[in-house]
């Protein structure tokens, strides 16, 4: 744990990034469906939280139907990948435990990402070594065939001085000025705009704003007025400070932006824009959108996960999440590193509201350094 270049990690993650270096990086020649096999015993058997797993040897080769030696050989390989570190090595030392008459030390394995995994999948980690930590996943483009077609070009900005406005003379003389004559009124530009709102209501918004506004650093400079004006759609979903504060933190946003509210609106309206309409069928509101199976590389990755041998994850039980949320208080940064690897994930293992402290703790600590 002391010397490796990579960092610690979950049980699932840890599966996952096994399963890259071995099929598809091929980074190790003699890795195959062996190594791939003790992987999911030992991920099987993880700690949920820490990620480490105890040796055991002849019960690894027995489970797995493999050799003692093989078993030796291929944990070597997980080893030389980076995958595996040692905690604790073990011993023939006899611990003499009451009622047994000989009991050794036995060893410890931690389950580690690589480096070479982060940088192919366009992770950004903070730290070195074991105790680095994802703070970063990018998230993947959407392709589309329109964009790539043959027509397509970048269009060039309106000119400003390319039609003045001239005025338009009557028959009596006077000036008229026909453009503004015709103009359309302004309509709101957010449709949580188009509903008025008492004053009650605007106070409270602004109230459970200045509540908010101290717990996300990248939004402290944006005025309280036009913060609650932004934070309406999730007012109006009945969240309050925490949980309001809580997502916006779930955004991972490690910079500042020049206009916070411009941006909290552009990605609600993001979230929101798939959402079709009372009245208008799924298909309909999704008519003009790209299928997510007609991408080529969807469908490359589909061909060779059918090809793939069966995955197996490990099941988790009831009693995981107790544990897990009882004792997990006190690991906020693996929770959070947690969270930021796999949401959906720790969400289950730990819940909203240990995820939520987890993850405002990180940005907390993260703004004061």
């Amino acid at each position: 744990m002391s010397t490796t270049a990579a960092r610690h990690a979950q049980p699932r993650a840890w599966l996952r990034a096994v399963v890259w270096l071995v099929e598809e990086a091929g980074v190790h020649p003699k890795a195959g469906e062996a190594t791939l096999r003790i992987a999911r015993d030992l991920a099987g058997r993880m700690d949920y939280t820490a990620g480490t797993v105890l040796y055991d040897l002849d019960g690894t080769a027995t489970r797995c139907a493999l050799s003692r030696a093989t078993v030796k050989r291929h944990v070597g390989y997980l080893r030389e990948l980076g995958a595996l570190v040692w905690v604790r090595h073990g011993s023939r030392r006899n611990l003499r435990l009451p009622g047994r008459p000989y009991a050794g030390t036995a060893t410890i394995y931690a389950a580690t990402i690589p480096y070479a995994y982060d940088r192919a999948h366009g992770h950004r980690v903070e730290g070195q070594g074991f105790r680095g930590r994802v703070v970063a996943v990018p998230v993947p483009p959407v392709h589309t065939p329109a964009a790539d077609g043959p027509h397509s070009r970048v269009r060039e900005p309106q000119s400003l001085a390319a039609r003045p406005r001239k005025p338009v003379v009557e028959a009596d003389g006077r000036f008229k000025d026909t453009q503004r004559r015709h103009a359309r009124p302004r309509t709101a530009s957010h449709p949580w705009n188009s509903t008025p709102r008492s004053p009650l209501q605007v106070a409270a918004d602004i109230r459970i704003a200045a509540q908010v506004r101290p717990h996300v650093p990248w939004i402290q400079s944006e005025g309280l007025r036009r913060l609650a004006c932004t934070l309406r759609p999730l007012i109006d979903q009945g969240l309050d400070a925490h949980d309001i504060a809580a997502e916006l933190t779930s955004w991972w946003v490690n910079w500042r932006p020049a206009q916070p509210a411009a941006y909290i609106t552009a990605q609600l309206r993001n979230r929101t824009a798939d959402v079709p309409n009372e009245g208008q069928s799924v298909e309909a509101a999704h008519s003009h959108t790209v299928e997510p199976t007609g991408n080529p590389a969807w469908q490359a990755w589909l061909r060779q996960r059918a090809t793939a041998p069966e995955f197996h994850e490990p099941q988790r039980t009831d009693d995981d999440r107790r544990h897990a949320r009882l004792h997990g208080w006190d690991r906020w940064a693996e929770i959070a590193d947690h969270y930021a690897a796999d949401p959906d994930d720790a969400l289950d293992l730990y819940g909203t509201r240990l995820c939520g402290y987890s993850v405002k703790r990180a940005s907390d600590d993260w703004a004061r350094r």
